[in-house]
């Protein structure tokens, strides 16, 4: 049996991009755990496929909303593991609404989940990280978190401050040799943007210089190189994805 290099947590992980990012991560010497809130059936596939590419994976269910869901499920990782050395922040949700039109608990709930929750866990794993001297955390933004959308305002407003948490937990951690960065996705293929209007859809893409909306492949292809060796040199920065959409 392949003996464990890194140990990974994608949080969001047993569907869409966050399911990318784990299975772009999984390779012999990787053990993986994929977290959501989602019953387990639901990451079974997920499991199955970064087994089949050579990692180990657990599924890991908690609330990274809550902190002390969070503290003990790092502890169960360092108690089975002995290590963490990777974590993506992923987990995030929508409740979309116009600014005058949103509840306070529409406002609450997103922020909750997409940027406390991303402070939880990135507060609670580098606690391990700093012991070990080494650690990657990849947070993912959003395009939508540096233009802003209209009807997004609590959307926005988390993955905008996910971007100043990642660059104040980068300057804070750089000295025990743990990188933080973010990667920021523009419109990517969906099950949702499938779904749209074909007007909405050629609105979209018209704003996009490559004329196509991205895969969630080509997001989790980022996350996987600044989960690397590769970019151990990389700390503090937002890698965009987006085909042109914003250039910083």
């Amino acid at each position: 049996m392949t003996s464990i290099a890194r140990v990974a947590l994608v949080t969001g992980a047993a569907r869409g991009i966050g399911r990318t990012i784990a299975l772009a991560l999984a390779q012999p010497g990787l053990m993986v755990y994929i977290n959501d809130v989602a019953p387990p059936e639901a990451a079974a596939e997920t499991l199955q496929e970064a087994e089949a590419k050579g990692a180990r994976a657990a599924y890991l269910p908690f609330n990274v909303a809550d902190l002390r869901q969070v503290e003990q499920a790092v502890e169960e990782i360092i108690k089975k593991s002995g290590r963490l050395d990777i974590l993506v922040n992923n987990a995030g949700i929508t409740r979309d609404q116009l600014l005058v039109r949103m509840r306070e608990e529409d406002w609450d709930q997103v922020l909750a989940v997409n940027l406390k929750g991303a402070f939880n866990c990135l507060k609670t794993a580098a606690k391990p990280m700093i012991k070990q001297r080494f650690g990657r955390i990849i947070n993912i933004s959003s395009v939508v978190g540096i233009m802003g959308n209209a009807g997004q305002a609590n959307y926005a407003a988390s993955k905008a401050g996910l971007v100043g948490l990642t660059k104040s937990a980068a300057r804070e951690l750089a000295s025990r040799n743990i990188t933080v960065n973010a990667v920021a996705p523009g419109f990517i293929e969906t099950a949702m943007t499938q779904n749209l209007p074909e007007k909405t859809r050629e609105a979209m893409l018209a704003a996009i210089p490559l004329s196509r909306f991205g895969a969630p492949e080509e997001v989790a292809y980022a996350v996987a190189f600044l989960a690397s060796d590769q970019a151990a040199y990389i700390t503090g920065q937002v890698l965009h994805v987006n085909g042109g959409m914003l250039m910083a």
